[in-house]
C-alpha cells in the first residue's frame, strides 16, 4: 500500500516563495512519474508540475520559469519550489504518483497567496 504525505502549505505574500514536499511510503518501484496538482475553488484539478523516473519533467504554461518539481529518489521524496507566487495560484495542492498503473494521491495542502 503506498501512501503519500504533503508538507509546506501555508499562507504567503504575492512574489513570495513556498516550497511543498511529498513522502512516499510503501512499496515505490523505480519506474515513476511523480507529479503535483492544484484546485483552485470552482475549477478543475489541473496538473502544475510532473518528473517521470528518467528526469522528464512538464509544468503548466502559468507556472513555468516560477515553479520546480524534483525529487530525492533516496528519501522517496518529490518537491515543488514556488516562486513569485501570485493570488491565482492559490488551491489545494496535491502530489500524486504513478507506478505500475496506478495513480496514488497525497490528502491535499492548502497554498493562500494573499496580502
Amino acid at each position: 500500500q503506498v501512501q503519500l504525505m504533503e508538507t509546506g502549505g501555508g499562507l504567503v505574500q504575492p512574489g513570495g516563495s513556498l516550497r511543498l514536499s511529498c513522502a512516499a511510503s510503501g512499496r515505490i518501484f523505480s519506474l515513476n512519474v511523480m507529479g503535483w496538482y492544484r484546485q483552485a475553488p470552482g475549477k478543475q484539478r489541473e496538473l502544475v508540475a510532473k518528473l517521470n523516473s528518467g528526469g522528464f519533467t512538464d509544468y503548466t504554461d502559468s507556472v513555468k520559469g516560477r515553479f520546480a518539481i524534483s525529487r530525492d529518489s533516496a528519501k522517496n521524496t518529490w518537491y515543488l519550489q514556488m516562486n513569485s507566487l501570485k493570488p491565482e495560484d492559490t488551491a489545494i495542492y496535491y502530489c500524486n504518483l504513478v507506478v505500475l498503473g496506478s495513480d496514488y494521491w497525497g490528502q491535499g495542502t492548502q497554498v493562500t497567496v494573499s496580502s
